[in-house]
């Protein structure tokens, strides 16, 4: 199966790669001495929304890579990786929010697990939604990618002081 499908080969070989450079972006701010350029991409702090570009950029990195090989062969390509990438975050933050409700509390163990299973969901959901033969329009995916990338800039930043974006530990916002 896997000879005969090089997308499915490259999904696979792509997922271990998130999941490997998302845990190793949850230490490159430290790593850099609180380098302000590696927070544009990097978790700043332990909010929630910045633990979010542990999947943003490494899914936008593989989204780049494979997008030029797929682009001639799967139409709707770009739609499905920005629909994987939707849904890895919208997954990440209600699945947080649920249990931690329920709880009360929240356990490194569990956070780590929901993000392999963002990164998993994400990238099955994107691999079956490229082999339908519904195309669309690049542009939207496009500007979609762009508002997020410009989110995970700007609120680093300039973060709004609502939950999301709040350090549990430190209580502060942003960089």
């Amino acid at each position: 199966m896997l000879k005969k499908n090089p997308i499915l080969k490259f999904e696979i070989i792509s997922t271990i790669f998130i999941i490997i450079l998302g845990i190793l972006l949850h230490f490159t701010f430290e790593w850099s001495n609180n380098n302000v350029l590696v927070g544009t991409f990097s978790p700043v702090n332990e909010s929630v929304w910045e633990h979010l570009k542990l999947l943003f950029f490494p899914m936008l990195i593989s989204t780049i890579i494979l997008y030029f090989y797929a682009r001639k062969t799967i139409s709707n390509y770009l739609c499905a990786k920005v629909l994987g990438i939707i849904l890895a975050i919208s997954f990440t933050i209600i699945f947080f929010y649920t249990y931690t409700g329920i709880i009360g509390t929240n356990f490194a163990i569990i956070d780590i697990g929901s993000f392999f299973v963002a990164v998993i969901l994400g990238q099955y959901v994107a691999y079956q939604k490229m082999q339908s033969n519904i195309s669309c329009n690049n542009v939207i995916p496009i500007i979609i990618l762009l508002v997020l990338y410009l989110s995970f800039l700007i609120f680093t930043f300039f973060p709004p002081h609502i939950g999301l974006f709040k350090d549990p530990i430190t209580g502060m916002f942003g960089i």
